[in-house]
């Protein structure tokens, strides 16, 4: 099955309601076929990179099933990230086309990509009818590449193809979305975790999405009470924001709350459910696997835990190559329809992750309990999650490398109330020179998207180092308790 054999809905059902516009299903068909009509005539054919960098919205929705559609490839592109990152994708993908909200000033980097407006996507241009794809075109075929830092600072793209992400939905079944369902999309399309969950089980049950563009309190929480919203996936600032703004009656419609990105506070769980009356549930996953392995129902979720694991697929817990017995902890291994391809043009990156017999390792130490029930205890990577979104200190750090006079550098994660995680800089300079922080952190905001930026600048004379001359990033963590 391809991607877009999975619009279910009846041709007169709601499928989106974005601002003050509204599209029944029919609409929603037309205007993929619109979309996929212009971007032919543009040139974008079979396996092509076609990239969209876009806030959330309806045309976000049209151009991702047109382009795939065709056969090409999807690039989705976050939209925080500076001139420099998006054009190490650009380049990395080797993209000729991208979608966009607003004109990207790439020429310095990228002078031959051409840019379209995403806005107009879905409307109809005059634009002859494109042919059908070959009937050849295999659903193992990509449709999309998600790009995701590593812990060398190369961003890499998670290739998942169509099977992957239809697999990924057929067994998110069991959160029991159905066509009397309206999904709140709170999080950003190009995320995986907001496009599967949100987008893409919503199309395939025949449900309502209902897109925030900006979350601000007030109109997130309006049109949580005004559409009847049932089904919420969410980080867990958001859920923060939404208890303190919210009073019960305002989600009185609600009957899932999912949390995913990283595990959620017990305190905010708690507030939640004490207010309005339901519980939040865990979920996990990774960009390389769709991104869902666990979830459980609202009637099943317990605190703490990121759910059972979805059908259909494996898991394992593995210390030293060997798997521990169930309730001990382990590195997760998943394997399963969902889990990607592979990194794109990256072998060996592919190699170290995804072994011979399928067995994707995810870097985090998990456990799993007699019920089935699944918990997240640590990361083997040092990954920072700021609200919802992932941070690679590596990443930072060789940035960080760039500013002049700076002699070591080291990256570590902090509590952060409003973000959960906030990255904290150490550093020490050549000669005891005196780095102006500010002027680093300045530096830092042109050169990295904005979340990645560190909240604190800490000049040391030398950063701690082990035994074997590593930077001691355990005592600077320590340091900070």
């Amino acid at each position: 099955m391809l991607l877009n054999d999975i619009i279910n809905g009846r041709d007169n059902d709601l499928a989106i309601i974005d601002q003050r516009r509204r599209f029944s299903y029919a609409d929603f068909r037309s205007s993929v076929a619109n979309a996929r009509n212009t971007l032919y005539a543009v040139g974008v054919r079979q396996g092509d990179r076609v990239a969209i960098f876009s806030r959330n919205s309806a045309e976000f929705i049209f151009t991702y099933f047109a382009i795939a559609s065709l056969g090409a490839i999807v690039v989705p592109i976050n939209f925080q990230l500076s001139p420099r990152e998006i054009a190490f994708i650009v380049d990395d993908a080797a993209i000729d086309h991208i979608y966009t909200y607003q004109p990207l000033a790439l020429d310095e980097y990228n002078d031959h990509v051409r840019q379209h407006d995403i806005t107009v996507m879905g409307q109809a241009d005059g634009s002859p009818d494109a042919p059908a794809i070959d009937p050849n075109f295999d659903e193992n075929s990509p449709v999309a590449l998600v790009y995701t830092s590593g812990t060398t600072g190369s961003p890499k793209g998670a290739t998942l193809s169509h099977k992957n992400l239809v697999t990924n939905v057929h067994q998110m079944r069991v959160m029991g979305c159905t066509a009397q369902s309206k999904v709140l999309c709170v999080l950003p399309m190009y995320h995986c975790f907001g496009w599967t969950c949100a987008v893409l089980n919503s199309i395939y049950n025949g449900a309502s999405i209902a897109i925030i563009r900006d979350v601000a309190p007030k109109s997130t929480i309006d049109l949580i009470r005004e559409e009847g919203i049932t089904d919420i996936y969410a980080v867990p600032p958001i859920y923060r924001l939404i208890t303190k703004f919210a009073v019960k009656n305002d989600l009185k419609t609600v009957r899932l709350a999912l949390n995913g990105g990283t595990t959620i506070p017990e305190k905010i769980a708690n507030d939640f459910a004490e207010r309005f009356g339901v519980v939040i549930v865990g979920g996990y996953g990774l960009s390389e696997t769709s991104p869902v392995v666990t979830m459980s129902p609202p009637e099943e979720g317990r605190p703490i835990s990121v759910g059972r694991v979805v059908p259909e697929t494996e898991v394992r817990f593995v210390i030293d190559g060997k798997d521990v017995p169930r309730g001990e902890v382990g590195e997760l291994f998943v394997r399963g329809g969902q889990v990607m391809l592979g990194y794109w043009n990256k072998p060996e990156a592919t190699a170290a992750v995804l072994d011979k017999d399928g067995w994707m390792h995810t870097g985090d130490l998990a456990r799993i309990d007699e019920d089935g029930y699944v918990y997240i205890v640590d990361r083997l990577k040092e990954m920072i999650i700021s609200m919802g979104e992932n941070i690679y200190p590596r990443e930072v750090e060789e940035i960080v490398y760039n500013f002049p006079d700076i002699k070591e550098a080291a990256v570590i994660g902090v509590e952060d109330k409003i973000r959960g995680q906030a990255c904290a800089c150490y550093y020490s300079s050549k000669n005891g020179v005196v780095i102006d922080a500010r002027a680093l952190k300045k530096f830092l905001q042109k050169n990295l998207a904005l979340y990645k930026v560190p909240r604190e600048y800490h000049q040391l004379d030398e950063l701690p180092h082990t035994a074997t001359g590593k930077i001691f990033k355990r005592a600077l963590t320590e340091a900070q308790a």
